[in-house]
């Protein structure tokens, strides 16, 4: 194996590099790795300017309700400071792209964001993927159904593309016709950095339907066919960094800018899933879960999408995620908060729930406080906690939505087993995969041995891998994950007297997963919310 990546002191400037960027919900990170030995030289942070857009715009007008929006311009201040802080006088080799998705925007033919020409105007901002307004326009595709919808279960969320595609045409008709292209943010900014519009396959197949064989559902909506583009497969250049950009952030050399990725795939060569039989889930804001195989299979019932060579080449892989995951613990903690500031509050409330036995609180919730994404695809519905009590405590609470998460995993973990796609090694990772509390919970749930790569930043190295394969670094994501991935990792085991609990805990939690009036109550009720807030 590898050895673990360290940080360490650069003295000589000459050495060729690599970087990766990983551009989350709320800020972006970047990564310096050193080409040869593999060792993370440095990493750096940058928070978008204006934030999650959920309530206005920075004008001031207000949003309706579900509307989750981006401006692309902070995605160039992030690469630009990144960048800059990274590669500034160092030779680098290759740039590696991870995005979260879907997020769309529109633009100009020409590569400009159409929200720079139309400020005022909600529909040409960046939809993030948790912008759950466009679930109406979800269901009517479910409606008129098509072999389009083979790999995602006969069922897309408002979270993908296409809805959104189709939101902003029929709301907003003026800015649809100015529109030249609409295109996913991470591929968007890879053409910004190289000047050449090239479209990730791995956004095209997860997040817009796009099958090789049949290309993408255009029919679904007039004029969307010139509006998107032929994808390129990850691992491949989608062009040089721009002399704009290494004038801009004072990179030497030429760097190959590679094909964007999700950013939930990108992780994958970071921890060692370039083989079959890995399960990885990639705990932050959301959970994104993906299974990995060499022989393709029917995409399990209940879980999102599934692809052959989309998120790495040669290996078939199904997707499916929860769609609020430290969102659901970060609003319960900065709505009920134990402590003035978060650090201490997540503290507190671990301590709390800690001193709390499984089954002690009588309590069981539902994880979909930003809407269903296994097994009903449905960003409509909401969270449930039940056997509430006068009493119950905030420690009890909040352990309760922690279990949830877990419970969601193991529901995601047994649709894919029960669909025949085999699962020999369960790896968490990115930010939450270092909660304690969290992952012991979850190998409880589980029930089984979970394995936590001791790497640091794996979803920004991930992404790095994606270009020095795309770079000629490293002949394939093998070589790559061994030379620059995870070294090594930790490995927990269930608590055995907590597990037979958790069995009976879970039980109820599928009760109401799959209760057909508790779903149908919770629609009629976000029904009358969005007349309320209309």
């Amino acid at each position: 194996m590898a050895r673990l990546p360290r940080r360490r002191a650069v003295t000589d400037m000459s050495q060729q590099c690599l970087i990766g960027v990983d551009f989350g919900t709320a800020s972006a990170r970047g990564v310096l790795i050193d080409a040869e030995t593999g060792v993370q030289v440095d990493s750096a942070v940058h928070r978008y300017r204006h934030g999650v857009l959920s309530q206005a715009l920075p004008n001031g007008r207000r949003l309706p309700p579900g509307y989750a929006l981006q401006v692309p311009a902070d995605y160039l201040e992030a690469a630009e400071h990144i960048l800059t802080r990274l590669g500034q006088g160092r030779q680098v080799v290759s740039i590696g792209i991870d995005f979260t998705a879907s997020s769309p925007m529109p633009a100009f033919a020409d590569g400009r964001a159409l929200q720079a020409a139309l400020p005022d105007e909600p529909h040409a901002y960046v939809k993030l993927w948790k912008h759950t307004a466009a679930q109406s326009y979800a269901d009517d595709v479910n409606r008129l159904g098509g072999r389009f919808l083979d790999n995602f279960g006969g069922r897309v969320s408002g979270e993908a593309m296409l809805p959104k595609a189709i939101e902003l045409a029929r709301q907003s008709p003026a800015t649809w016709s100015r529109c030249e292209r609409f295109i996913e943010a991470g591929d968007w900014l890879v053409w910004q950095l190289t000047g050449s519009e090239c479209r990730s396959m791995d956004f095209a197949c997860f997040k817009a339907q796009y099958t090789p064989d049949e290309g993408y559902p255009s029919h679904l909506l007039p004029g969307l066919s010139e509006r998107l583009g032929p994808p390129t497969a990850v691992g491949t250049a989608a062009g040089e960094l721009s002399e704009r950009w290494r004038s801009s952030t004072g990179i030497r050399g030429w760097p190959i800018v590679a094909v964007a990725s999700i950013d939930s795939h990108a992780v994958l060569p970071a921890v060692g899933a370039v083989r079959g039989g890995a399960l990885v889930g990639a705990l932050g804001t959301s959970a994104g879960f993906i299974a990995v195989d060499p022989t393709a299979h029917a995409l399990p019932s209940g879980l999102e999408s599934a692809a052959m060579g989309a998120a790495l080449p040669g290996l078939w892989s199904c997707e499916a995620g929860q769609a609020a995951f430290g969102d659901m613990l970060t609003w319960f903690a900065q709505t009920f908060p134990l402590a003035p500031d978060m650090q201490s509050n997540f503290a507190s409330y671990d301590a709390a729930a800690s001193a709390v036995r499984p089954g002690q609180s009588g309590l069981v919730a539902l994880d979909w406080f930003g809407g269903n994404r296994i097994p009903w695809r449905d960003s409509g519905l909401g969270g449930v906690l039940a056997g509430l009590r006068i009493g119950a405590s905030a420690g009890e609470i909040y352990r309760s939505l922690v279990e949830s998460l877990c419970f969601g995993a193991r529901l995601i973990v047994e649709l894919i087993e029960n669909g025949g796609v085999p699962v020999h090694e369960m790896i968490l990772t990115s930010g939450l995969s270092r909660n304690a509390l969290l992952v012991q919970t979850m190998t409880d749930v589980l029930g089984r041995n979970v394995s936590i790569p001791k790497i640091e930043n794996p979803t920004a190295v991930g992404a790095a891998i994606h270009g020095a394969v795309a770079a000629g670094l490293v002949p394939d994501y093998i070589a790559g994950s061994f030379r620059y991935g995870a070294g090594s990792k930790r490995v927990l085991e269930p608590n055995q007297a907590h597990r037979a609990i958790y069995d009976e805990i879970y039980g109820a939690y599928r009760e109401l997963v799959f209760d057909d009036s508790v779903r149908s109550v919770m629609r009629r009720l976000h029904g009358v919310s969005a007349r309320w807030q209309g």
